[in-house]
């Protein structure tokens, strides 16, 4: 045994120091070590040769905290944004270049130079952090030259808003951890609907959302939370910039109860209400208006490339109806053509067999199912194709179905997109564009928050991003622990902090309606600390009335008295989750509460008091199946309430 040991031993010391350490996620194609290090201290100024590059120096400015003066056009600083021709970085390639004369990003297009930055950034991040190279020490980056380019040209997320909505500041947070990892698209499924069977099977009253204004039918949008025509002309534009392409995407002709609750005489009464007519006349008129309203005009709401129809999960039973089907598809593709975009749908085409044909010239397939559409079929058939398969890539949070969290290992070991559930095509096949990943919200009322989805929705950006940029990379079991003990070190990018890491308080006392970070002097737009975390004060009770905060941010607020039974409690995302407590006026006490992405914990004076874990919602289906409602909470640090009681040596860590 002692043997086997120190033969295990050697062979990890050895082999592990043959896998090159990530500098950046993801890992760079090409990397070419140097002599010397750079002092981060040291980088002062940043310049550019192109104006087109304006922006890229304004973000790398301001995630190193360059001031703006020292950012223009023009040469000589400590680093310098080129655009240069070069035909083997392609449009999204770079060349990075660390020297002890300054830095240099190169590229042949400000996207090029953004993902240059972007690594810059990492390593900056990385080497504050930890000293992952031997040699170098804390606050320094090694002199070395980095030329990279992706693999696959779609590394995208598809995120269902329908279901759950997203505040418009989250998206944008999203916008800037995608670019961050190097992600360039994002999908906005903007409606859908629950399970009818979570409201006792009536569709009339089973929940429904269209997320988008709209004056062409009023009423249609959604009123628990929806975005603005300029709010989502600005989201594109400024996540253009930041090199993320949105897809929008309206869901027909199922998934559609958002539309047949608007208008009812649109219903498949046949099927469910949640599929709409193929064969009322009125259908397509309506969905014409539809793609007018957001596609059309001098200034269209969605100024983007693509449009996804949608298409998925449509009743297959008659022939008759999948050749109405098919004939939508080629309908609907022609009109978002019209608009000079480039037409997306979710592959049914092996699901409604028919002989109406459906060009493949121009469109683009989200390939998600194989029985749906059948990958080497859709191959023959000429479709360009994203690879979004279900099995590997899904993500229903605490559904009990699909995952709930992204099995990273397996990802890192053996999907890239050429493999599409059991069908696997070549490396860099010219009709797989690229490669996403998707996160459903199939239950309505399950308690998941926007927190919650972005602590499965960070792994996932990583190791996708990771797979759909450097394909054959070193899977090995070393290369992954490496891998992984990189991508633990990094965390949202320099704009955001959704996933809670630098919102650390030690020992304060607390005032009432008092801002604990100032946004001002902030980049972040929220402060909040996530999980696993640990809150810890003393507080002298006070009589408190209902409704009495104790923390809030703009996604959550902590009750030191919750707004019904005057209860320790908290909100968010339209949950109301109370503790079985109510303070004492007069009592001093230690509060403590432990959260993680499973629950939170509430202790007084090292007492267990209660611990919030996932509750169970039923199902009204003939199986009587239940699902998790979950009870966490990213907790809110961004400005005090107005409280009586006096709170002293308030902490809050991870």
């Amino acid at each position: 045994m002692k043997t086997r040991t120190i033969l295990f031993l050697l062979f990890v010391l050895f082999w592990g120091r043959s896998v090159a350490q990530p500098l950046c996620i993801p890992t760079a194609q090409e990397v070419k070590q140097t002599e010397g290090t750079v002092e981060v201290s040291s980088i002062t100024n940043v310049t550019y040769n192109d104006a087109s590059l304006q922006f890229v120096a304004e973000y790398l400015g301001k995630a190193w905290n360059i001031p703006a003066s020292q950012q223009k056009k023009g040469t000589g600083s400590s680093i310098f944004l080129s655009i240069k021709p070069d035909k083997k970085l392609g449009n999204e390639g770079y060349r990075l270049i660390i020297s002890p004369k300054g830095i240099t990003v190169q590229a042949t297009t400000p996207q090029g130079a953004l993902w240059g930055a972007q690594t810059l950034l990492q390593m900056k991040d990385t080497h504050f952090a930890k000293n992952n190279a031997g040699a170098i020490t804390k606050g320094t980056l090694p002199c070395l030259t980095i030329t990279d380019k992706p693999d696959y040209a779609i590394r995208g997320f598809m995120i269902d808003a329908g279901r759950k909505f997203y505040p418009l500041s989250y998206l944008y947070s999203l916008v800037n951890v995608m670019s961050y990892y190097k992600m360039n698209t994002l999908q906005l499924h903007l409606n859908d609907n629950g399970f009818n069977d979570q409201f006792e099977g009536s569709w009339d009253d089973t929940y429904a959302a269209f997320r988008m204004e709209s004056d062409y039918f009023p009423g249609l949008t959604a009123i628990d939370g929806s975005y603005s025509k300029k709010e989502m002309r600005d989201l594109i534009r400024y996540a253009e910039k930041m090199g993320v392409e949105i897809i929008p995407e309206f869901d027909v002709p199922a998934h559609s109860l958002a539309f047949t609750h608007y208008r009812p005489s649109l219903a498949a009464k046949k099927y469910d209400d949640a599929h709409l007519d193929l064969e009322n006349p009125e259908l397509i008129p309506f969905l014409d208006s539809l793609y007018a309203e957001y596609l059309g005009g001098p200034d269209p709401v969605f100024p983007c490339p693509r449009f996804h129809i949608g298409t998925d999960e449509y009743s297959n039973k008659d022939s008759a109806i999948c050749e109405r089907f098919r004939e939508l598809i080629v309908h609907l593709c022609d009109e978002v053509k019209k608009y000079g975009k480039q037409p997306v749908f979710w592959g049914s085409l092996t699901h409604a067999k028919g002989v109406t044909p459906v060009p493949s010239d121009g469109v683009l397939m989200s390939l998600w199912y194989n029985g749906y559409a059948d990958p080497e079929e859709m191959h023959k058939q000429g479709f360009h194709m994203i690879s979004i398969p279900d099995a590997f890539i899904y993500i229903v949070p605490a559904a009990g179905y699909y995952n709930d969290y992204l099995n990273t290992r397996w990802l890192f070991k053996n999907w890239t997109p050429p493999l599409i559930r059991n069908k696997r095509f070549d490396h860099q096949d010219p009709l797989i564009d690229g490669g996403m990943f998707a996160l459903w919200n199939d239950f309505i009322k399950n308690g998941i928050s926007v927190g919650d989805c972005h602590d499965r929705i960070l792994p996932a950006m990583q190791i996708v991003s990771e797979k759909c940029w450097h394909a054959l990379r070193d899977t090995s079991d070393v290369a992954f622990a490496e891998w992984t003990s990189f991508a633990s070190m990094l965390s949202d990018g320099p704009l955001t902090d959704e996933i809670g890491r630098k919102s650390m308080v030690n020992h304060i006392d607390l005032k009432p309606k008092t801002q604990i970070f100032n946004p001002k002097s902030s980049i972040f737009n929220i402060r909040q600390i996530g999980y696993p975390y640990t809150v810890e004060f003393t507080i002298d009770w006070a009589e408190e009335k209902p409704g009495t905060v104790l923390f809030t941010s703009e996604r959550s607020t902590f009750y030191l008295s919750d707004p019904i039974k005057g209860m320790l409690g908290f909100s968010r995302d339209g949950y109301l989750f109370t503790f079985k407590y109510k303070g004492k006026p007069g009592k001093r006490e230690t509060i403590q509460l432990k959260g993680d992405n499973k629950g939170i914990s509430l202790y007084a004076d090292g007492r267990l008091v209660e611990n919030l874990k996932p509750d169970t919602g039923h199902r009204t289906d003939s199986k009587k199946s239940t699902y998790k409602i979950m009870r966490t909470l990213v907790f809110p640090l961004q400005e005090t309430g107005d409280f009586r009681s006096k709170i002293t040596n308030f902490s809050a860590w991870r």
